[in-house]
């Protein structure tokens, strides 16, 4: 570490770092000819002038430096080799990059004293390749290529002396990462090590250009070798202040924060920025006070007196002591982050994608039939899968690795959800972690062999961030009782954490089972031991995980006796702890419909009660052939009405439209017929379901089904019912909190207000609080709702609030949704200490609790 490196950390540590603002404008400004340029050719080639006009890029920094900031960029934005090649001049890249950082450190070190030290950052902006969504093998560059143009430039800014490193601007999580591979190469190449600060850009709905949010960022960033992370560019501050303030409470790191003088029109060819100095400088202070952002400075747009007026109005101030963050163990895709912790449990892989497991997707890898692979993947997600395990190994044929790339790209690009890389060879799993834009959990590690094979895959879990399934083997093999399972799990704990430095909550632990099919009375005890040891690993290692591949338990079994051994393991095993589990949804079942004698035939076998429970329980299957349910005995015909909340409560489609059909045409109140139809057996059918998914009794993939089918049902029932001809009750905007990818609650509300003379503008799911608020505000709204299933996303509805009460709106606002309660609604109300939300909030636990309370509110809101 150099001694302006260790000054730098120092800096950081003890107050408010302030960088400076935008070398383009600045030199724009300048009204350079083509000859400073170095020709006509490279006119607007802003990194050339470190070589043609170097008094330009000096005279840029010396302004800045003059109104007080400590750290100067680089005038190398765009000196990269491929982007500089756009000018035909991609071979001066070490040239150019060496000459900027030598010009910055000149003159930093000129305004630089003991009391005010100036530092420089080697800024190196996008390639413009778009590394995460280029699948088409069409011009297309690799994760290596990208990675080497990053060290390239890296090294000669290093050379010429820069303090730290700066990813600005970054459009692309994959590209982001692999900018992080060159520059650590770059650090081996030159033996220095430099503090690395990273910085995407937003757009003003609070995603990158990839469709990338803040928090699925921070899960792929924030455990890779980056010591600041921060956003820069693309809007003002007044776009940024939902993803900082995610920032500020999730990422370990320190924050910052770099936005354009706001969001700039076209004047005369010319792009003029909204933004004074003085609004500038208040929006970072706010930013500084509120979240604890810890370096603040401008992008495009910003001259020096915005950084004046910020360094005026901060001064010598120091930031605020750090904060106590809400860290979220997750996962994410190349779009969203998806929390371990799910609620309720467990966080379920899909199984499907794997060539060991599933004799359809075997075939399609031994054709190379990757487009219906896809749909696969597709059909997990709509299943309530939280990830998918890939695994393409096949032993009729090599190249798992080319394989593996690319459903990796593909199912990345597809797919709003994290991968599983599935493999038994480390170098599958890398090509796999350089195709993921997203935080990936490599399956798996063990000591069968040793460690080396177990440190291979961990080395490339800390390079890339990835967490990592343990499977409790040793060198004498499969692990069978509680005890040893523990032991070796204690063995890789020390390996993951201790050794290479693993975070405890990016370590997930598979205790293991063994079938109960094989009858052998060598493993009778095995599901005693594996729910032994998943209780014994959850209270050792709190913080890490534990999942299982539950079907294993009922491997050789077949059709409702293998749905029901799985289905019931599967509810001790939770009970147990079990946090993930690896099934394909379409084979369990509600523990609760499950018949009591197969529960007990079950729970005989797994709990090893009886010496002869296999053969009992094979024998209560053997002439079974119709599905298994409570709904009523074999051949009964239920009352009309509980045939149709049936459906809704057994997630079945068939004969559907039939029974609304003749609940709705028994008499000739068709309309009428069919709202009761909706309001007094749909609805309370749903909230059944709600109310038995909050108590833990369904796992997310029944209430999906559920709600496909109350959509059917729904949508079969708007052909009957007549709109009201009353004057409409008003305008609700309707959205699921940023952060939050459920909207099963949302849609229902929606259901059931339009049908009841409300104009809805639903935003759909993942929708930042501004966004609201300036739908709402737009759309002159009477009313919001908001929805959010898990308690961390409804943290959001008090900035909602917040929103709306800036922008003198007074409307009511109603939440609801799992982690809702009257208590959130009373705490959303409260602006500060002494300010309340004029419009209130209002917690409606269900659709009919909304019309109520819109109903009492309606002489505000009709038009």
């Amino acid at each position: 570490m150099t001694e302006h490196t260790k000054d730098y950390f120092d800096l950081l540590e003890n107050r408010l770092v302030i960088f400076d603002g935008a070398m383009g404008t600045s030199i724009s400004s300048m009204r350079l000819s083509a000859d400073d340029f170095g020709g006509e050719q490279l006119v607007g080639c802003n990194d050339h002038l470190n070589l043609s006009c170097p008094d330009a890029p000096r005279a840029v920094h010396a302004s800045f430096l003059d109104a007080g900031v400590d750290v100067i960029e680089t005038n190398t934005f765009r000196a990269n080799r491929l982007t500089l090649a756009e000018f035909g001049i991609g071979e001066k890249c070490e040239a150019i990059n060496l000459a900027g950082a030598q010009i910055a450190r000149e003159i930093a070190d000129a305004f630089s004293t003991s009391e005010h030290p100036r530092f420089v950052a080697g800024t190196m902006g996008p390639t413009g390749k778009l590394l995460s969504l280029d699948v088409d093998h069409q011009n297309r560059v690799t994760f290596d290529a990208i990675s080497d143009v990053y060290r390239q430039q890296a090294g000669a800014l290093i050379a010429g002396g820069v303090d730290l490193l700066l990813i600005e601007t970054a459009q692309d999580l994959l590209e982001v990462k692999a900018a992080i591979h060159g520059i650590l190469t770059a650090f081996q190449e030159s033996g220095r090590k430099l503090p690395i600060q990273a910085q995407v850009t937003l757009d003003t709905n609070g995603f990158m250009l990839t469709g990338t949010d803040i928090a699925a960022v921070i899960t792929a960033l924030d455990g890779i070798a980056i010591d600041i992370l921060g956003i820069n560019c693309s809007t003002g501050p007044e776009h940024m202040e939902t993803p900082i303030q995610v920032l500020s409470e999730r990422s370990r790191l320190p924050v910052s924060c770099l936005p354009n003088a706001g969001l700039p029109s076209n004047s005369n060819g010319e792009a003029v920025y909204p933004l004074s100095p003085e609004d500038f400088a208040q929006w970072m202070t706010h930013f500084v006070d509120e979240y604890g952002v810890s370096i603040v400075g401008g992008c495009c747009g910003t001259r020096p007196e915005h950084l004046r007026a910020l360094v005026e109005r901060i001064g010598e101030r120091r930031t605020r002591e750090p904060r106590i963050k809400a860290i979220t163990p997750s996962l994410s895709s190349a779009f969203h982050s998806f929390p371990l912790n799910q609620e309720p449990r467990p966080f379920i892989i899909g199984e499907r994608l794997n060539t060991q497991g599933s004799r359809l997707f075997k075939r399609l890898m031994l054709t190379d039939d990757f487009a219906s692979a896809m749909e696969i993947a597709k059909e997990q997600s709509y299943g309530g899968a939280h990830a998918l395990d890939i695994c393409t190994a096949l032993t009729e044929k090599g190249d798992e690795a080319v394989r593996m790339e690319k459903l990796v790209r593909l199912t990345a690009q597809s797919v709003d959800l994290p991968l599983v890389i599935d493999s038994t060879e480390p170098h599958v799993m890398e090509r796999a972690l350089r195709a993921a834009p997203g935080k990936c959990l490599l399956n798996s590690i063990n000591l069968e062999s040793g460690e080396e094979k177990a440190k291979e895959v961990l080395s490339l879990a800390r390079r890339f961030n990835a967490a990592v399934i343990a499977l409790t083997i040793d060198d004498a093999g499969m692990a069978r009782t509680a005890e040893r399972k523990l032991a070796i799990a204690r063995s890789i704990f020390n390996l993951a954490v201790e050794e290479y430095g693993l975070a405890p909550s990016d370590l997930v632990f598979d205790p293991l089972t063994f079938t109960l099919a094989s009858g052998s009375a060598e493993i009778a005890d095995s599901a005693v031991q594996t729910l032994e040891a998943i209780w014994q690993l959850k209270n050792e290692f709190p913080v890490t995980y534990t999942v299982l591949g539950v079907s294993n338990i009922s491997f050789g079994l077949k059709g409702a006796s293998r749905r029901v051994l799985t289905s019931v393991f599967l509810n001790h095993a939770l009970q147990a702890g079990l946090d993930m589990a690896i099934l394909n949804p379409a084979d369990i079942l509600p523990y609760r419909e499950i018949k009591q004698h197969e529960k007990n035939l079950a729970e005989d076998l797994i709990f090893n009660r009886q010496q002869d429970a296999l053969e009992r329980y094979i024998a209560c299957f053997e002439d079974k052939k119709e599905p298994v349910n409570n709904s009523g005995k074999k051949g009964e015909i239920l009352p009309l009405e509980e045939r149709i909340a049936g459906h809704i409560l057994e997630r079945h489609k068939n004969g559907l439209e039939a029974d609304l059909d003749e609940f709705v045409l028994r008499d000739s109140r068709e309309a009428e017929n069919a709202l009761e139809a909706l309001n007094t057996i749909l609805l309370p059918a749903m909230k059944r379901v709600g109310e038995q998914f909050g108590k833990g009794e369904l796992i997310l993939p029944f209430v999906l089904q559920s709600a496909e089918v109350m959509r059917a049902a729904t949508d079969h029932l708007e052909g009957y019912l007549e709109k009201s001809g009353k004057t409409s009750m008003g305008t609700i905007v309707l959205a699921t909190v940023y952060g939050d990818v459920h909207d099963i609650g949302k849609n229902l509300v929606k259901t059931i207000l339009s049908n009841n003379g409300w104009k809805v503008l639903d935003l759909g799911k993942q929708v930042p609080a501004e966004v609201i608020a300036n739908q709402a505000a737009e759309n002159n709204a009477d009313a919001v709702g908001l929805s959010a299933l898990l308690v961390s996303t409804s943290q959001q509805m008090p900035l909602v609030v917040k929103q709306l009460h800036q922008r003198g709106l007074n409307i009511p606002v109603l939440i609801g949704g799992a982690a809702v309660n009257e208590a959130l609604a009373k705490r959303t109300a409260k602006i500060d200490e002494n300010t309340s939300y004029d419009g209130g909030v209002y917690y409606c636990e269900d659709a009919f609790e909304a019309m109520a309370v819109l109903e009492r509110k309606k002489a505000q809101f009709i038009s």
